[in-house]
């Protein structure tokens, strides 16, 4: 059963039983308004006819002979003389405290009204006379002496109020089921307007492909769920799209750098099984494959580096580091590669500078950023480290006498895998990913990236920490 059509039949009988609660509330109130009234009626007739009794003690003694019902007027003659149950008159019967009848109105002719003994107390009661039913009410009458001594019963014919009740109780009857019929029409149908952005979102989502992730759900016009409903999943496709597009951005990264080192490795060893070659030359190959094997490792790692980071899947674990301690370390682990080119890589600091930063991704920072200055600078020049107090801020500065960055390219250098040579195949090796991930990693950590450069003068990088 579709979502419109389950809505339309429990809405529908929801409110069919409220309905229905309604009417029988309505019927009963109806019912309670007509039984008071004819009580009232009653009352006042059992007034009129005390009133005209003039209850006396001789009265009493001689109750059955007494002409109490008598009446002057012409309108009361007239209706004593009615012998059928007219709906708009009353009955009136004076029985004794034993229920014999003592004297009644003539519009009873033979009949004669409910009696109900042993009750001290004026009573109110619905009863059968000859297949007509009567509204009762049984008054005691007391003499003197309090001792009550016989009833007076007045009873009105129940004719019209059943009528009224029956033919109301049958436009109820009628009319439910009509209402039951529209309401779930109506219903179904309000229903299929209101959840008509679902059948959009199914629609949608049936032809969102790999292909097509940047489609998207229409929003409906009114702030109501449905719409929250469309945003969420919305944005439940901005991330998966985002989470598809760094998946293929690192496979076609991780391909595109890991093509050269794999095509020089097969080509080395292609040339080696050719033909025997001194033991001299396969050390050398062998060493020159596992350098490119080192290559290949340390770009799987950057580009995993910055998967992490765009998939918000790493976050920084804040201390306290002594920041020359850290440099040096770092530093010492480069010499290898500076002494090679005749680089010399000095410190200005003092021993106690303290900043607050992740260490590991501190350390990951230095290195790329030393990893490029001995790669861009010329064999025998320095590499100068300073930290300095600028106000409350602490400024490490990595100044280089490298190639240097033109200005126009200043802005670019943290793109991934821009290089500013232009070259994939530079001698230099450069993968273009280490200082966007410098970037990311000091983005995470807050910390404030600058850069200074000019051709064939040299770079300077210059990371500003928090105080701590």
């Amino acid at each position: 059963m579709s979502l419109r059509n389950r809505i339309a039949i429990y809405y529908t009988i929801a409110t069919s039983l409220l309905i229905a609660v309604i009417f029988s509330g309505i019927l009963f109130l109806v019912y309670r308004a007509v039984s008071s009234h004819n009580d009232d009626a009653l009352m006042y007739e059992v007034s009129e006819t005390i009133g005209n009794l003039k209850l006396k003690d001789q009265y009493f003694r001689n109750l059955a002979h007494s002409n109490q019902f008598d009446d002057d007027s012409e309108d009361y003659k007239k209706k004593i003389k009615q012998t059928n149950f007219d709906i708009n008159l009353e009955f009136i019967q004076l029985v004794n405290p034993q229920g014999k009848v003592l004297n009644k109105s003539e519009n009873l002719s033979t009949r004669t009204l409910l009696f109900k003994s042993g009750k001290s107390d004026t009573i109110y009661f619905n009863g059968m006379v000859e297949g007509s039913m009567l509204r009762h009410v049984q008054v005691p009458l007391a003499g003197p002496d309090g001792i009550t001594k016989g009833y007076l019963i007045v009873a009105h014919s129940l004719m019209n109020a059943l009528a009224f009740v029956r033919e109301l109780q049958f436009i109820f009857l009628l009319s439910f089921p009509v209402i039951v019929v529209t309401l779930f029409v109506l219903t179904r149908f309000i229903a299929g307007e209101s959840i008509k952005p679902i059948d959009d979102v199914i629609k949608t989502a049936e032809k969102i492909t790999k292909t097509n992730l940047n489609q998207r759900i229409p929003l409906p016009l009114h702030q109501d769920e449905l719409h929250r409903l469309s945003a969420t999943i919305n944005d439940l496709l901005d991330r998966l799209q985002d989470a598809f597009q760094r998946e293929q951005q690192f496979t076609a990264d991780a391909s595109h750098e890991l093509s050269t080192p794999l095509a020089s490795v097969k080509g080395t060893l292609e040339v080696l099984i050719r033909k025997p070659r001194e033991i001299e030359h396969y050390e050398a190959r062998v060493r020159h494959c596992l350098l490119e094997l080192s290559r290949m490792s340390r770009i799987i790692d950057k580009l995993l580096v910055l998967a992490l980071y765009e998939g918000d899947k790493i976050s920084p674990n804040i201390e306290e580091i002594i920041l020359p301690q850290l440099i040096g370390d770092v530093a010492a682990r480069m010499l290898v590669v500076a002494d090679e080119k005749e680089i010399s890589v000095s410190m200005g600091c003092s021993d106690n500078e303290q900043v607050s930063a992740d260490h590991a991704m501190l350390e990951m920072m230095f290195e790329n950023i030393l990893s490029n200055a001995i790669k861009y600078s010329p064999s025998g020049s320095a590499i100068t480290i300073t930290v300095d107090h600028i106000g409350q801020d602490i400024i490490c500065s990595i100044t280089d006498q490298g190639i240097g960055i033109p200005e126009k390219n200043i802005s670019k250098i943290f793109d991934r895998f821009y290089r500013v040579d232009e070259s994939r195949n530079s001698k230099t090796g450069g993968v273009g990913v280490g200082l966007s991930i410098v970037k990311k990693l000091a983005d995470l950590q807050q910390i404030a990236i600058a850069v200074e450069s000019k051709p064939n003068i040299g770079t300077k990088f210059m990371l500003t920490f928090l105080p701590v």
